[in-house]
């Protein structure tokens, strides 16, 4: 799903986005795509509980959200790569690949860095969904919550 459909989906059914932050050039990005996202229970997860958004982090059309037009200025980078996208730019995402959750209001919870297996990545999206974050102000109820999950994956 774009970030806008999700954007509009989100008048009509509130739920929180699950957005993907990736390069075609990422090897992780690949990885990730491959065993993390196709891992059943992450699948099923997130497309019941979330609107699941791909993002090219060097995505070269503009788009329209928030009352803004963001672009890229397709500056190219180093080793053929591109510059970021000035979505990616606004929503912090320094490096592929990243997560970002966003709340029923489209407002960001927080961003997650780097590849991640299905089995690390699994906690977070009952964590975000259910509003468990909201409970959790101290590392210390952070690794309890971590430690009473009990994973799906096998």
């Amino acid at each position: 799903m774009s970030i806008e459909d999700a954007l509009k989906a989100q008048h009509t059914q509130p739920k929180k986005i699950f957005i993907d932050f990736y390069a075609d050039w990422c090897g992780p990005c690949k990885i990730m795509d491959k065993y993390t996202y196709n891992n059943p229970v992450i699948a099923e997860y997130l497309n019941e509980n979330y609107y699941a958004v791909k993002f090219n982090a060097e995505e070269k059309e503009s788009i329209q959200i928030y009352g803004k037009t963001f672009t890229n200025e397709n500056s190219p980078g180093q080793k053929g790569r591109n510059s970021m996208h000035g979505f990616t730019k606004y929503m912090n995402v320094n490096a592929v690949p990243s997560i970002i959750f966003l709340d029923e209001q489209s407002m960001p919870i927080t961003i997650l860095q780097g590849a991640l297996t299905a089995k690390e990545l699994e906690p977070y999206l009952p964590f975000f969904a259910n509003d468990e974050y909201k409970k959790i102000q101290t590392r210390e109820k952070w690794e309890n919550y971590q430690k009473k999950f009990k994973s799906s994956i096998k």
